[in-house]
């Protein structure tokens, strides 16, 4: 984690290990998964907790030599897929319903890392929140407030 900024990882559970070898596999060579595509890469999943990095590319770059908005929005709302999971069966169905953002900073050049975590679970409705950061200056680039919707799963 970047300097002065908060690790929350040591808050949460370890993952079983069946859950931590499935959630391991989330991101890199999933090309047709959306984070896939970005590069987004899980660095640590907990129980209710995932830190993601978004590795830097100029593809992400908008017409002001800033890393576009939507690639950080996009950040915030895919660390919390493992961290909503990390509990869930695996045949689970959840989906982002509602997500405010706040972009605070901006990153021109550098590796942005995201934490996610859970703050309340209800039986269907899980309430979240993230931030991101930019990895070497320790910059907040955005702060996140989700909730997701978890379905019964189909029979």
């Amino acid at each position: 984690m970047s300097a002065g900024r908060p690790n929350r990882a040591d808050q949460y559970e370890q993952l079983a290990d069946d859950a931590a070898r499935r959630w391991a596999k989330f991101g890199p060579g999933q090309a047709t998964y959306y984070p896939g595509l970005l590069g987004c890469v899980v660095e640590e999943v907990r129980v209710d907790y995932c830190r993601m990095r978004l590795p830097f590319k100029p593809e992400l770059l908008q017409g002001g030599g800033m890393v576009h908005g939507g690639a950080v929005a996009s950040l915030l709302d895919a660390v919390m897929v493992p961290a909503v999971g990390s509990v869930l069966p695996k045949d689970a169905r959840y989906s982002t319903v509602d997500m405010h953002v706040q972009f605070i900073g901006a990153n021109r050049d550098e590796d942005a890392v995201a934490e996610g975590w859970v703050v309340k679970r209800g039986r269907s409705v899980v309430f979240c929140e993230s931030e991101a950061y930019s990895v070497d200056s320790g910059r907040l680039l955005g702060r996140s407030v989700l909730t997701y919707n978890v379905a019964a799963p189909r029979s």
